[in-house]
C-alpha cells in the first residue's frame, strides 16, 4: 500500500447535503484546506491494550502529522523514541534520528490475527497511527479523491436523530476498513463512527465522539470511546475497548 498525497487542490468540489452539513459544521472546507499539519498530546487506554499485550503503549504520547497526506509521528514522552508512519512503512527511531527499527508493508504483518493475537510494537504504532489519522481529518477526509459517500436512512440514539453517512475508503488510505459507517447530529457534528477492524480478523466496533472544542475555526472531538456493538448495532458499553483523550490539539498552516 503507497503513500499518496492528497493535496487539498484536487478537493472535491461536489459533496452530498449530510457531508457538507457535516464538512460546515466541523469548521469548513475553505479553512480546512488552509491547514497543513496538526499536533496534540494524547492518552490511550482500555481493554484492548491489555488483550494485546501493551497495557501502557499509548498512555502518553505527542503526535504530529500532515493534515492533506496520510503520515504521523507519534512520541513516546519520557522514552526518547517516537514512530514514524506512511501506510507502506512504519519506523521507530531514537528522538535524535538514529534508526531503530522498521517495517515495510506494515499491514502484511497483520495476516491471520484475531482480536486476541498479541502485539510487538511495530503492529502497535501502525494500528494507532493510521486511527488516529483517520480521526483527526474526519470529516474532510471524505472530500478527499477515491472517497464515495453516500446517505443512509436515520438512526435513533440518544433521544436524537443520527444521519448516517456510508463511506467506501481508497485503497491509497490506510484505515480499519474499506466500508465504514459515520453517524452525524442535528448539528451536523460526529457522534459515531463504525467500522470493522481489518487487522484484528474484522472485530466490529463503534467509536463515540464527544466533548468537542473549537480551535482555530475546526471543531474537534476530544474524547473518543470504543465499544462492541450487538446484533442489532447497538452499543454494548462494557468493557470499553478503546479510550482516546486528547489533552492539547493545535493545527498548522505550515508557514
Amino acid at each position: 500500500m503507497n503513500s499518496v498525497g492528497v493535496s487539498p487542490r484536487f478537493a472535491v468540489k461536489e459533496m452530498n447535503d449530510l457531508l457538507r452539513l457535516a464538512v460546515d459544521a466541523h469548521g469548513g472546507l475553505a479553512r480546512w484546506n488552509r491547514l497543513k499539519t496538526v499536533k496534540a498530546s494524547v492518552s490511550i487506554t482500555g481493554a484492548i491494550w491489555q488483550v494485546k499485550g501493551k497495557p501502557d503503549a499509548l498512555k502518553d504520547i505527542s503526535i504530529e502529522a500532515e493534515l492533506h497526506k496520510e503520515r504521523l509521528m507519534t512520541h513516546f514522552n519520557g522514552q526518547g523514541l517516537c514512530t514514524v508512519f506512511e501506510p507502506g512503512r512504519i519506523t521507530i527511531q531514537t528522538e535524535s534520528g538514529r534508526l531503530v527499527d522498521s517495517r515495510d508493508d506494515p499491514r502484511s504483518f497483520f495476516r491471520g490475527h484475531t482480536p486476541e493475537t498479541p502485539w510487538d510494537d511495530m503492529h502497535v504504532a501502525y494500528f494507532s497511527s493510521y486511527a488516529l489519522w483517520n480521526y483527526l481529518t474526519i470529516p474532510f477526509l471524505y472530500t478527499y479523491p477515491g472517497f464515495v459517500t453516500e446517505e443512509l436512512a436515520p438512526w435513533e440514539e440518544n433521544g436524537e436523530q443520527w444521519r448516517p453517512l456510508r463511506v467506501i475508503v481508497p485503497n491509497s488510505i490506510a484505515s480499519h476498513s474499506r466500508e465504514q459507517v459515520v453517524y452525524f447530529g442535528p448539528d451536523g457534528l460526529l457522534r459515531r463512527h463504525d467500522y470493522t477492524v481489518d487487522v484484528m480478523g474484522g472485530a466490529p466496533g463503534s467509536n463515540y465522539a464527544a466533548d468537542y472544542c473549537n480551535v482555530g475555526g475546526i471543531v474537534v472531538p476530544t474524547k473518543r470511546r470504543v465499544c462492541a456493538q450487538d446484533a442489532n448495532k447497538r452499543k454494548i458499553p462494557e468493557p470499553e475497548l478503546v479510550a482516546i483523550d486528547i489533552r492539547d490539539i493545535s493545527f498548522g498552516d505550515g508557514k
